[in-house]
């Protein structure tokens, strides 16, 4: 096999109150990209689509490139590798972009080499993707892009991710205002200290989330989608937030918060028909203020990412 074209799909991190930890894939939107075998040695970017001429063009400074490159170190393979990236999401969206990104490269080009690596073992370079692209090495986008369904971070040093399964009639609605937050402001902006009564409340939520899972039990899942600590400050970048949030719970989400930094928020619902109608909800809240968005409905992705054609 000389060439591969892959799909990531992007994530839903933090989900509500578990900050840096908690993080879900989605069926849509996500990245498409393009591997292939090349007699030239080192990795190359030929072209990205989707991206308005935003992205480096440079394989060190893009997230699928330096993923890759750093696969091709670890295995010390010199195999020469062509890439060609479409992004199907918007940048800076709060979905994980970069991470699709970064998820797309390491995955393909592990198929591409005859899977050298186990796909949990194929994390460490995806998440020097996010290292390029946000400062930080966290996982809470690249585990569940690269894994599927809802992932726990439990911890970095060493590095321990856990699956956890999901009802399978739970529907995620993602709502994606045409504004841009960030991710470095976003986190600029968090505190670097945490009451004890709210660290006690959000370790509540996030026990109650994780046993509403597991159960399950859709009115734990809602009940414990409260975030004290981080949506509070996070919630000014966004207009309407409030608003657009009481518009999801009032069509009947389970619960609504932001997707990662932001600026798209999710809601969670306990089956399809609700989700859609969440979405319009929460869609029109924005367009009272003159903000256009797009929704995307999605189950929990349980794949990760695939080889297409």
């Amino acid at each position: 096999m000389d060439s591969i074209k892959v799909f990531a799909p992007a994530t839903v991190a933090n989900v509500a109150c578990g900050f840096d930890i908690f993080g879900f894939a989605v069926d849509s939107p996500g990245d498409e990209l393009i591997v292939r075998k090349s007699s030239q040695p080192g990795v190359r970017i030929k072209a990205i689509v989707g991206d308005e001429g935003r992205l480096p063009r440079q394989a060190e400074r893009n997230t699928a490139g330096i993923a890759i490159q750093s696969f091709l170190q670890h295995i010390g393979s010199e195999q020469g590798i062509e890439m060609i990236l479409h992004k199907k999401m918007p940048l800076g969206s709060g979905l994980g972009s970069s991470a699709a990104s970064a998820v797309a490269g390491v995955f393909a080009i592990n198929e591409l080499l005859g899977r050298p690596l186990k796909k949990i073992d194929l994390l460490p370079f995806a998440m020097e993707g996010e290292r390029l692209a946000c400062g930080s090495a966290h996982a809470d986008n690249v585990a569940p892009s690269l894994m599927g369904g809802f992932v726990v971070i439990r911890s970095y040093n060493p590095l321990d991710i856990i699956t956890i399964d999901t009802p399978n009639q739970l529907y995620a609605t993602i709502v994606h205002p045409d504004i841009e937050v960030n991710t470095k402001d976003a986190r600029f902006i968090l505190k670097n200290e945490v009451s004890m009564k709210n660290t006690i409340t959000q370790m509540g939520n996030v026990a109650g989330l994780i046993a509403g899972l597991m159960k399950p039990d859709y009115d734990l899942i809602g009940r414990s989608m409260v975030d004290v600590i981080i949506e509070p400050i996070r919630a000014i970048l966004i207009p309407e937030f409030n608003q657009v949030k009481q518009a999801a719970l009032d069509a009947g989400a389970l619960g609504c918060s932001i997707s990662g930094s932001g600026p798209s928020m999710f809601a969670l619902s306990g089956d399809p028909d609700t989700a859609r109608r969440v979405g319009k909800s929460m869609q029109a809240a924005f367009s009272a203020v003159g903000i256009a968005s797009e929704a995307y409905v999605s189950g929990i992705n349980q794949e990760g990412p695939r080889v297409i054609e």
